[in-house]
């Protein structure tokens, strides 16, 4: 995965525009620790939240999430 410092705001609309682009399973663990019920769900919850909190390096955690789903989901295509 590929680290990235802060987002600008375009950078981050083209990165949470590829999982609008994307076939999601329902469910999915995205690690040992993180499962979600609701894929799609998550990631609307997450591009919210991120579109709010991108230029704040304090509350980055959302899009280290989103990131770590988009990883998953390249392993699995």
């Amino acid at each position: 995965m590929e680290k990235k410092g802060l987002y600008t705001e375009e950078e981050l609309e083209i990165f949470l525009k590829w999982f609008t682009e994307q076939k999601l399973p329902k469910t999915m663990q995205i690690d040992d620790a993180t499962y979600t019920p609701d894929l799609k769900e998550t990631i609307i919850s997450l591009t919210g939240q991120a579109r709010l909190c991108f230029k704040n390096p304090k509350m980055q955690g959302c899009i280290h999430l989103l990131n770590r789903i988009k990883s998953k989901l390249e392993e699995q295509a």
